[in-house]
């Protein structure tokens, strides 16, 4: 629910600040999918579609959205006077967001499944204080079921590390 006046009550994000920076991230994903997918291929060839057609397309329309919410976010006053997040509410979503951005960036390094045990492990240990037996057999077990059934069964490789590595993979 959104206060009236954001400095006052601790407000560090308007709803006009954070539709238009949305606004803005969301052309620059547009973008990025219509350069890509033009690469790809994005004509008509003589057997049909090439394969970047439909998503360059979905890219254009994903970036008129973008202006047409980025100029209702400037043209809206009543936006500028709205709190969208507040100074109490900004610590639980960075105790997510941070952690998330270390995951993503560790998979480059240790891989998807070492990444991603070390991520529930921590989850479960300072956000809901399970006991460190717990916390290893689902956090190491999951990424285990995971591995077999992406790697072995599916054979989809995914990010692997040097854990992987070191046992074959």
């Amino acid at each position: 629910m959104a206060t009236e006046h954001p400095r006052e009550h601790g407000g560090v994000l308007t709803e006009r600040t954070a539709d238009a920076l949305m606004a803005v991230f969301m052309f620059a994903v547009g973008v990025v999918i219509v350069v890509s997918n033009y690469q790809l291929g994005a004509g008509w060839a003589k057997d049909g579609p090439e394969s970047g057609y439909f998503p360059l397309r979905i890219g254009i329309l994903i970036c008129i959205a973008a202006v047409v919410v980025f100029v209702q976010a400037l043209r809206d006053r009543k936006l500028a006077t709205k709190t969208f997040l507040t100074r109490a509410k900004l610590k639980p979503v960075m105790l997510v967001l941070l952690p998330t951005v270390l995951y993503v960036a560790g998979i480059q390094f240790v891989g998807i499944y070492v990444a991603s045990a070390v991520f529930i492990a921590a989850f479960m240990r300072t956000m809901d204080k399970y006991s460190w037996v717990k916390t290893l057999a689902i956090s190491v077990g999951l990424n285990v079921l995971l591995f077999w059934m992406f790697e072995v069964q599916f054979m989809v490789p995914l990010p692997k590390g040097p854990l992987e590595a070191y046992f074959g993979y």
